[in-house]
């Protein structure tokens, strides 16, 4: 694994040296022409067929090793944000000179055939990425990427920081500043990351903490933090004076004081200030916290058109190192917000420091590729390495000037190729961690949630790791992963199986230790017992190639047998193919797993007699015979599995069991299959049966699976080498049944009491109480609990089944907000009103003008982003799991109840997970309410909120930190936006158009 982290990280420090060097050689041309290959418009024609400007012809052609999207691997192409202009001349030269970067692209590419996006991010806010491929644009005209506000950019172009933000809500902010201040603040906390820190502060003649819980201290920059945030600014309105000096001291000290506690980045150091004005230069504050060293940073944002108290504002932010801008439109917003991010680069442009970063896991919905995959197989988690370009030339040494980042993305699955799951066990896994204890892979994270489609979770991409092994009470691995350490651990876990819905009790031992060269921990999971043990066999190859010929034979693709990545003719192998072209030496630049292929000849040829025992059981089943059993299976340690089909293809009643997209049912890169799991854990030589839970009255694809456990000797220290099972038609499994329960013992073969008498109530459940078979067949796949509630409670008073109470932190809750939550509107609807008729007024002529088409769809998206966030939010839950005592035989009880005794016996079937219970159906018992496993929330008062929220897991800061250099040249610091040039620069190509239809 830090191999191959190392290979893309050597990949792109060859891009950084190219592109560092290109720019050296290149002198800037204000009138450069150039004809780049435009992303958005290449192989776009007008109405006369001719190739659109920056639109030529780009070949593209379908790459399997890209998903089969269609690209171009001699070439990259250049995407620009909707709001830019494309010939812009900034823009121009940065794609000219960037164009050398293509052959180092394709270098890249020969030397490491695993590798897949690679791009540049430019300062100036281009895009060019490799292969290049077409993007296109939403349903209403806009590409909203920019590459300068994706988190792989911030994080390699700035260093750590702890940041405080003072809005202005004073009188004069009513309306649209306030509007705008609000969307700036938002704008900045998209700017920040898991490794800064930081605060809101509301001031008019008073300060007010837009959370009060955190007065005087500094939060984590983490996802979930920021959006309770977002939330808090929506009560925010304006009244008073502003009292700028009172906040200024305020957010000085709250910086000096988090800096000694040690908790923070201890690194960069800010104060952004959102106003409309400012009638003093505050010059005594400055100088007594911020002067000489001036290591505090002052950004200041002049909000709306007027100019009057710009000198002052500008002076604050020239005077600490720090930079000034005026937004006037939302339309401003984030151009003017990002300039922050290019000034704290400077000490680390000064230092020639090229840190190497590795995000943590993520899902970019916004890129092309990522959107045409969804569609196909969901979206993708990756993390990206990404390195910062710094101008080389001598007379900008002093400005530090960031030229742009490199980049490329590694999906996590990936990661997961370097594991020998083989050797984890059937219940083992690996996983690993960032610097601040959050997941970058791991088996129980569930980044995505349904509801009518699958969407991402809001905090998806930092869920920490107690949250999901949340038996560590006290956060021993946490810490010992977080801070780099090498060692074990050892605990009782509960995992949970089937969506869910089973718990299996177990004893892991955990092993772990850092990956060198990148911020991640790796650990390992072992389960004590059989997972701790393994088999080793020995064939020849001519035996084995003999039986994986079989066509009933297959592997688990996502195991890596073989390294079909490394060179482009191997890309198109199965993990099959390649094991036998390996083997038959035809193939010698191949490299395979020669241990875990040698288990695999020998698991074939092993297991090759099954397939002629299910072929002569299909041969002695007459035609007139019931087909009730349709699928025979066997899975080995090693990923072989074998499939025997005793109907045909178009005849399953589940079409897709043991298919790819039946991921619990197969055997993947982070688990065995589900029947292999669970029959693992049953006694040796007994079945476990169960049933997909959507199964009932609705859906008519009704199955159930059996399954057991192939162990070299009857007890827990043998390995489990393979599981064995079929699938048949419910119906068929439930008619046996219903015939084998009316036989009885006796001698003239009568039974005392039978299921078919209407006093008794008959159900067939499994070990962890959900109802196979039911006389009510609407009650198949429910909790046997939820249907005789009186009759599971006695089960669990007696201890004949126990209950498990679990912990989900990553649930999903149906909002439950108070109307004060709301926004501001519901707040203040006055001002509210003037605010909307303000808005039209002054900013209708403008929007056009300027074809703000990017506000448009951010305003349409954060409405659906509300609107959604209304439906579900995150949450953490608690639920019961059930599991029966091994120990039960047979078992009846009575229940005293209001007006009646009600009795039952519950009887374990031999060898199976399976009970029959038999239930006096002649006494109600009413008064006990049903048992459920329905997920119920866990409410945090008040203060438990406020102390979860100042709470601070351990976390590691980044080894790197430039936040101060004395060489920086702090003279460029911002200026007034140039409204006037803005505006003829905009109205021209509104102009041509028009003038041209």
């Amino acid at each position: 694994m830090e191999e191959m982290f190392h290979k893309k990280s050597e990949a792109m420090r060859r891009l950084v040296e190219a592109a560092e060097e290109a720019h050296l050689k290149h002198e800037f041309d204000a009138d450069l022409q150039y004809e780049y290959f435009n992303a958005v418009l290449i192989n776009e024609r007008d109405k006369d067929g001719n190739f659109l400007e920056l639109g030529k012809e780009f070949i593209l052609a379908p790459n399997d090793h890209f998903n089969n999207l269609p690209v171009n691997i001699s070439l990259s192409d250049v995407q620009v944000p909707t709001n830019m202009y494309n010939k812009d001349p900034a823009i121009v030269n940065g794609v000219y000179w960037s164009e050398s970067l293509n052959k180092v692209f394709v270098d890249n590419f020969d030397r490491d055939p695993s590798l897949i996006w690679q791009y540049f991010g430019s300062a100036k806010g281009f895009f060019r990425q490799y292969p290049g491929i077409k993007w296109e644009p939403d349903e209403n005209g806009v590409i909203a990427f920019d590459c300068r506000n994706r988190k792989w950019y911030i994080q390699a172009a700035t260093s750590p920081k702890d940041v405080v933000i003072l809005v202005d809500v004073s009188g004069s902010m009513k309306g649209l500043r306030l509007t705008i201040a609000k969307q700036t603040v938002s704008s900045i906390l998209d700017t920040l990351g898991d490794d800064d820190f930081f605060n809101i502060i509301a001031y008019n003649e008073e300060l007010h903490y837009v959370e009060p819980c955190l007065n005087g201290t500094l939060v984590q920059a983490d996802r979930t933090n920021k959006e309770h945030f977002r939330e808090h600014l929506d009560k925010l309105f304006a009244k008073g004076i502003g009292m700028l000096d009172i906040a200024l001291n305020e957010a000085f000290n709250i910086l000096s004081d988090f800096n000694h506690t040690g908790q923070g980045s201890i690194c960069s150091q800010a104060i952004m200030l959102i106003t409309d004005g400012a009638v003093d230069t505050y010059d005594t504050i400055f100088a007594k916290y911020n002067w000489p060293d001036r290591k505090v940073r002052i950004f200041t944002y002049l909000i709306g058109r007027e100019a009057a108290f710009a000198d002052n504002l500008k002076w604050m932010a020239c005077a600490n190192k720090g930079f000034f801008t005026q937004i006037s439109t939302l339309a401003d917003v984030q151009e003017n917000v990002m300039e922050y991010l290019h000034v704290l680069s400077r000490p680390k442009v000064i230092d020639q420091e090229h840190d190497v970063v590795w995000t943590e896991a993520y899902i970019d919905s916004t890129l092309p590729q990522a959107q045409k995959l969804a569609d196909d197989q969901g979206l993708v988690l990756m993390t990206t390495v990404a390195m910062p370009v710094f101008s080389k030339q001598n007379e900008t040494r002093s400005k530090g000037i960031l030229l742009g980042v490199v980049g490329t993305d590694v999906p996590v699955k990936e990661l997961l190729k370097t594991i020998p799951k083989y050797k984890l066990g059937i219940h083992g896994y690996a996983f690993a961690i960032t610097n601040n204890g959050y997941i970058l892979t791991h088996p129980e994270l569930r980044p995505l949630y349904e509801e009518g489609k699958k969407r991402r979770k809001p905090n998806y991409s930092s869920v920490d790791l107690s949250e999901v092994e949340w038996e560590d009470r006290e956060d021993v691995l946490r810490n010992a992963m977080v801070n780099r350490k090498t060692g074990k651990f050892s605990m009782e876990v509960k995992k949970t199986v089937d969506k869910g819905k089973r718990v299996l009790v177990m004893t892991n031992d955990y092993y772990y230790t850092d990956i060198k060269g990148t911020p991640f921990s790796l650990g390992v999971a072992l389960s004590r017992g059989h997972g701790k043990y393994f088999f080793r066999g020995n064939v020849t190859i001519e035996e084995g190639l003999h039986d994986l010929e079989h066509p009933d034979v297959s592997l688990a693709d996502e195991w890596s047998y073989c390294n079909t990545d490394l060179h482009p003719e191997h890309r198109h192998l199965s993990q099959l193919e390649a094991i036998k072209l390996y083997l038959k030496g035809k193939e010698p630049l191949l490299q395979c797993d020669k241990e875990l292929i040698q288990e695999v000849l020998f698991d074939a040829v092993v297991s090759a007699p099954i397939e002629a025992y299910w072929t002569s059981l299909a041969l002695n089943k007459s035609e007139n015979s019931d087909k009730g059993v349709e699928v025979a299976f066997l899975g080995t340690r090693t990923g072989l599995s074998r499939i025997n089909l005793f109907v045909g293809a178009e005849q399953l009643t589940n079409q897709d069991f043991l298919k790819a997209g039946d991921k619990e049912n197969i055997f993947n890169a982070d688990h065995f299959p589900l029947w292999y799991r669970r029959a693992a854990e049953q006694i040796p030589g007994s079945f476990v049966y169960s049933i997909p839970f959507s199964t009932g009255i609705v859906n008519k694809s009704n199955v159930v699976t059996a399954s057991t456990s192939i162990q070299l000797l009857d007890e827990r220290k043998s390995p489990v080498v393979a599981a064995v099972g079929i699938q048949m038609k419910l119906e068929f499994f439930q008619r046996k049944f219903w015939t084998a329960s009316r036989q009885c013992a006796s001698l003239d073969g009568k039974c005392s009491i039978s299921c078919d008498d209407e006093t008794v109530n008959c159900y067939l459940i499994d070990n962890n109480g959900f109802i196979l078979v039911s006389e009510d067949y609407t009650q198949t796949g429910d909790f046997f609990g939820e249907v005789e509630g009186a009759v599971m409670n006695k089960l669990l008073t007696m201890g004949s089944f126990k209950r498990i109470t679990l912990y989900d932190y990553q649930a999903m809750c149906r909002a439950n907000k108070d109307s004060s939550d709301g926004a501001s509107g519901l707040l203040d609807p006055y001002n509210a009103f003037l605010a909307a008729v303000k808005w039209i007024m002054t900013e209708l002529v403008l929007f056009l003008v300027e074809f703000n088409l990017c506000s448009w769809w951010h305003s349409d998206m954060t409405a659906k982003a509300q609107k959604l966030k209304q439906t579900l939010e995150p949450c953490d839950t608690e639920y019961p799991a059930f599991v029966s005592e091994r120990t039960i035989k047979e078992t009846s009880g009575n229940i005293a109840c209001e007006d009646c005794s009600k009795s039952f016996v519950i009887q374990q079937i031999p060898s199976s997970n399976l009970f029959m219970v038999v239930v006096d159906s002649s006494c109600l018992c009413e008064s006990v309410t049903p048992i459920t496993m329905a997920p119920i929330e866990i409410r945090y008062n008040e203060s438990l909120k406020c102390e979860r929220l100042k709470a601070q897991k351990i976390r590691r800061r980044p080894e790197s930190c430039h936040g101060f250099h004395p060489e920086e040249n702090a003279r460029e610091c911002g200026g007034a936006p140039g409204l006037q040039a803005k505006m003829v620069l905009t109205l021209f190509p509104l102009l041509l158009m028009l003038f041209s239809r």
